[in-house]
């Protein structure tokens, strides 16, 4: 049975701009909001919007991805025809390969797109955080009777250099397409979010298969516009973020516990769905204080959380205060410590009377353009002993103990990270 539309949701990317975040997990993979991952957004996306044949292609650091996602239970994607389909790089007759780029991976699964024999294919990024409902931008599409639609909004000058930039003209069709212009001539972005009539693309693809690095910004597009294929604009309106920076992802959950938040969680009409464990309720204990802050199942809170994201499973020792963080799921955090603007994988452990983040901020010295704004970032299952003290725009993973901070202290800017022997 032939499908309309499938969806290819490209989730291999490596995120090295999260830091030790990513170290040992594909960005889709992070947490988000508390009980959430990165992916479920664009996942839940879909099975709202009626579209219910994804494959993800996953490549980096796959494991806790491809076990989140499972046979696609949460989002109710288990189907025997269609659904979701984990598609890794595989080996061939003549050796494996990687996916060596956006398009590239697309190229790769030409025959898993052919199974389903679809019109359209909707090409999607999962390391956004946004709702969009794409059975619009299909309508958009047929009505334009288009060969390429490309989701669009409008940036910020100061940040256009930053994407793909689209100049289109008064009904909407795209007359150039520039890939990250050092000066840009519009503000329309590209949101990294394709419709493609799928005979034209499967045509580019075969065209352009030995092109190294082959992308849909830098190559097939721009093939596309100069074979003078009708390309179109879809605008997108609503809430949509790139969460590709420590800074950004710590943003983008900061605004989630706003009063009026821009981008709302709860809404019935429009569920984020995703694969979480059946926890017990939250236990917040008798001299426990919560302010304005999300509270996943699960957590035990005895000390003070304000204006912070927790996961499911977190522990908060008596006398802890917690201000302005994200603290992923399973982390145990001792008695009597001080938490500020920190970023806290998965699992991480850290002893009593410890201070984070309370310090006067420095420029990281390993990597200044990944461990800025002032945030502490802590990659998972790190262990942090009791006493000691890490400062702002400073990175920790891995098993610390006492004797690697020097005066009980990694100081604003530090970094210690651990490789781990197996």
């Amino acid at each position: 049975m032939r499908k309309e539309i499938i969806a290819m949701l490209l989730a291999g990317g490596q995120g090295s701009r999260l830091g030790v975040l990513t170290r040992n997990s594909a960005k889709p993979a992070v947490s988000f909001g508390g009980k959430y991952k990165i992916i479920d957004f664009p996942l839940s996306n879909c099975i709202n919007s009626g579209i219910d044949t994804v494959g993800v292609l996953t490549q980096y650091q796959p494991l806790s991805l491809n076990s989140h996602i499972g046979i696609g239970i949460a989002w109710d994607l288990d189907k025997n025809y269609g659904g979701v389909r984990i598609l890794p790089p595989y080996e061939k007759e003549e050796g494996s390969e990687w996916y060596t780029g956006t398009a590239n991976a697309i190229y790769q699964n030409i025959a898993y797109i052919d199974t389903y024999d679809p019109e359209y294919v909707l090409i999607l990024s999962g390391d956004h955080i946004y709702k969009m409902d794409y059975g619009h931008m299909l309508q958009f599409h047929k009505e334009k009777n288009a060969d390429l639609t490309i989701a669009s909004m409008s940036v910020d000058w100061e940040e256009a250099h930053r994407f793909g930039i689209l100049i289109t003209q008064e009904d909407d069709r795209i007359v150039e397409f520039e890939e990250k212009p050092e000066k840009p001539r519009s503000n329309v972005a590209s949101m990294g979010i394709y419709i493609f009539k799928w005979s034209l693309l499967k045509e580019a693809l075969l065209k352009l298969k030995d092109i190294i690095n082959l992308d849909f910004g830098k190559h097939v597009i721009p093939y596309l516009h100069d074979h003078h294929a009708r390309i179109y604009a879809y605008q997108f309106h609503g809430y949509w973020k790139d969460v590709g920076t420590l800074d950004s992802y710590w943003h983008a959950n900061m605004e989630l516990i706003e009063l009026l938040p821009e981008f709302n969680l709860y809404q019935e009409f429009w569920k984020i769905y995703t694969n979480s464990d059946i926890l017990e309720p939250q236990y917040i204990a008798a001299g426990a204080e919560i302010e304005r802050s999300i509270i996943s199942e699960g957590c035990d809170i005895y000390g003070s959380v304000k204006s912070s994201v927790l996961g499911t499973h977190v522990k908060v020792g008596a006398n802890t205060v917690i201000r302005d963080s994200i603290i992923m799921k399973d982390c145990e955090i001792g008695e009597n410590c001080v938490i500020e603007k920190a970023v806290i994988a998965d699992g991480t452990k850290i002893g009593n009377n410890v201070q984070i983040g309370n310090m006067p901020e420095a420029e990281n010295t390993l990597l200044p353009k990944i461990y800025t704004g002032g945030i502490a970032t802590i990659g998972e299952h790190t262990v942090i002993p009791e006493g000691v003290r890490i400062g702002k725009n400073t990175a920790v993973m891995g098993t610390t103990t006492y004797d690697d901070y020097v005066n009980e202290e990694l100081p604003s800017g530090g970094a210690l990270i651990k490789e781990e022997v197996l």
